[in-house]
């Protein structure tokens, strides 16, 4: 079964979320063209060692144009002509290279073009220690800095919101047209992004980054190649093809010697163009735009990407951590139900519900107040005498210590109890009893008491994704294992994992918990993934191999990371996985396809220079001359570059198969392929070369 990358959650398609029109094509090409002739420049070649062999060879065949016994006498007519022809054959094949890497570089370039006119420069209201405001330039703010938005401004830089209510538009951002609330004290709505304008109400910001190093100035920074460097296993592939190189530039040296020995004496030329053919050109060609294009693939699935080696550790990751809330389950657990306990009412239980939750600003929080009111409960205290008790990971409880000192909270059932005991009240059998009913339909229980009494279960509601299962099910024939991450009871946790399909899961997980996990997994020499979006997810997210923050949460978390999504959907973590485990099967697809391609120029070449000793044989090709034999092979090696550039950008096909089953596929296909494919290119090029007479 094929996995196709799927959409987000907001139902748009790839290209419908993309944050940057797309080039047209022919500016694209023009530009690619002429960077093409840029990248000749012999500083710029030799950082690729296989391509930087075909420099020096066209420079030296060139010269042999002008005067082909250069090195000493050449026998035969037409040398000039044919060490022209090697020389303009080698060039375009230098050009076709440099064009695949210009292409690749073109689309992050016409991204970041789209995205820099997004950014301009704006009058900000700077907050005084007065509290008066004062118009400065954008460029003027530093970190720390107040700033006040209104309804219509351009947010002038990236920062959190510490003060209103407001919907921001986003769009040129994330590509997503509905505007985004945002307030103070949540980490899903307090960032904001510079560039993004408010639509209503009015803001105060607080600024998290200093002129040239926001946001959109690193997005544009990573989209446009400045910033790429090469990934450690596109450096141990240009290594082992600079030795490939070298061992064919070896075994041509030693050939003159032989040609001699047998009289079939060897020009330079024939030998350089020897070289060319064996030594693998077509990876070395298209190894930098198949790295860059999966950051392009990245990009245009709205995840920004602090560099090539994140996405490249997306291919190569074992472990997946995954929060349970938002990324398996749909995430906006509601209040279904109400489970009074120990001889109270459906009325006594929505009074001290309400009571704990009416500070509780979460969308659970939301949800029991309007379940309660639904009930008929109703505040029956002075709330502006009443104590705010938040939410912490350590306490697993919030709730509110009301105006006449007595204590409501509500949590997990577990901190409940322990709350209660002490403060010497009693737990009776029936509170575990509606406890495991709501942890058996896969929901969440609260419990809810006042001071040392118990009220009852909350049952909170969630709703697994549709698809998820299978998503994971490809996962783990790619050898991926998934581990679900929650702050749920076991009972609740193993049905959800169940249900999910999850490899293994953690219940009631502290943030110290997912430390541990990544550790833990990293220490089986593991590459681990997770997603985050809190503050404190920001520890995990920096110890994990590959870190994905959501755009929506904290500035904290977004720096831990090394990928952001712009998007917020979790889900989109499995998508990086693909695309990186694409990245890399692409590479080894045309490394298999570049190195099977010598076998048929082999047979082409070989047999041509050495005719004349009699080993002409071995011409099982049917060649016209050694010239076209040779010709026809050069040719056929420069073609075969553009030819696969669609491939490298688009990348190979994925599908969820194993490493072994892979490395089968590829040695089937490209492998196959790569031996097949040049003897029926080779021989009809060197047809059309005899028709026309060149040799």
């Amino acid at each position: 079964m094929e996995s196709p990358i799927k959409p987000s959650q907001s139902g748009k398609t790839r290209a419908e979320r993309k944050h940057t029109p797309k080039a047209s094509n022919k500016g694209l090409y023009q530009r690619a063209i002429k960077d093409a002739f840029v990248k000749l420049n012999p500083r710029i070649m030799l950082k690729n060692p296989v391509m930087f062999l075909v420099w020096v060879g066209t420079i030296i065949t060139a010269l042999l144009t002008f005067d082909p016994n250069l090195f000493g006498t050449v026998p035969g007519e037409n040398q000039r002509l044919f060490n022209g022809l090697i020389t303009i054959i080698l060039f375009f094949t230098l050009l076709f290279a440099n064009f695949a890497e210009a292409v690749a570089e073109g689309r992050g370039k016409a991204q970041a073009d789209a995205l820099r006119s997004t950014k301009s420069e704006t009058t900000a209201k700077k907050v005084l220690p007065d509290n008066s405001t004062q118009e400065v330039s954008s460029t003027s703010l530093r970190k720390g800095d107040q700033i006040k938005v209104v309804a219509g401004d351009m947010i002038p830089a990236d920062g959190e919101v510490i003060g209103g209510t407001a919907s921001v538009d986003e769009s040129a951002i994330t590509g997503e047209s509905a505007p985004v609330l945002k307030e103070p004290g949540s980490d899903m709505a307090s960032s904001v992004t510079g560039g993004t304008r408010i639509l209503s109400d009015e803001l105060l910001i607080r600024v998290t980054s200093d002129p040239g190093k926001g946001f959109l100035d690193r997005m544009i920074a990573l989209v446009e190649g400045a910033e790429r460097s090469k990934t450690p296993n596109e450096i141990a592939l240009t290594v082992l093809l600079a030795v490939l190189s070298q061992v064919f530039l070896i075994v041509v040296a030693t050939l003159p010697a032989i040609a001699n020995y047998v009289g079939t004496p060897v020009s330079v030329a024939i030998l350089i163009a020897l070289l060319v053919a064996l030594i693998p050109t077509t990876i070395g060609g298209l190894l930098s735009a198949i790295g860059i294009a999966g950051m392009d693939r990245v990009a245009q699935f709205n995840v920004v990407a602090t560099s090539g080696r994140a996405v490249e550790a997306c291919g190569d990751v074992n472990t997946l951590i995954l929060d349970k809330t938002g990324t398996i389950t749909l995430g906006n657990r509601l209040a279904e139900e109400f489970l009074p306990v120990n001889s109270h009412s459906i009325e006594d239980i929505a009074n001290v519900a309400l009571a704990a939750s009416v500070f509780d600003d979460t969308p659970e929080g939301k949800s029991i107040v309007r379940l309660a009111e639904k009930l008929g409960a109703k505040v029956n205290f002075d709330r502006s005498q009443a104590e705010a008790i938040e939410f912490s990971a350590r306490t697993r409880m919030s709730g509110t210590n009301l105006d006449d000192g007595s204590q409501v909270r509500k949590g997990a059932v577990d901190a409940v109890k322990g709350f209660v005991r002490s403060r010497n009240g009693q737990l009776t059998p029936e509170l575990d009893t509606a406890y495991e009913r709501v942890s058996r339909l896969g929901g969440t229980p609260l419990a809810v008491c006042q001071d040392s009494e118990i009220y009852g279960i909350i049952y909170l509601k969630d709703v697994i994704k549709p698809g998820i299962k299978e998503r994971f099910d490809q996962l783990r024939r790619m050898g991926v294992r998934t581990v679900m991450l929650t702050g749920d009871n076991r009972i609740t946790a193993s049905v959800i994992a169940s249900e999910a399909g999850v490899d293994d899961f953690i219940a009631e997980a502290t943030p110290e918990d997912k430390i541990a996990v990544i550790q833990q997994e990293q220490a089986k020499g593991k590459l681990v993934a997770m997603t985050g979006d809190g503050t404190n997810d920001a520890p995990a997210l920096a110890q994990a191999n590959v870190g994905v923050a959501m755009n929506s949460g904290t500035q904290a978390a977004k720096e831990a990371a090394n990928m952001v999504d712009l998007d917020s959907d979790p889900t989109k973590l499995i998508d990086l996985v693909t695309i990186g485990k694409q990245l890399l099967i692409t590479r080894g697809a045309l490394t298999t396809f570049s190195l099977s391609n010598d076998i048929a120029k082999y047979f082409a070449i070989i047999p041509a220079i050495f005719a004349s000793a009699g080993i002409g044989k071995l011409n099982i090709m049917g060649l016209a001359s050694a010239q076209s034999a040779i010709l026809s092979a050069l040719i056929y090696n420069a073609l075969i570059i553009p030819a696969l550039i669609p491939l490298a950008l688009k990348g190979v096909k994925f599908r969820p198969l194993t490493a072994n089953q892979l490395l089968q596929r590829n040695i089937l296909i490209y492998g196959l392929g790569g031996v097949i494919a040049p003897f029926i290119a080779i021989k009809l090029i060197d047809v059309l070369i005899a028709g026309v007479g060149l040799a």
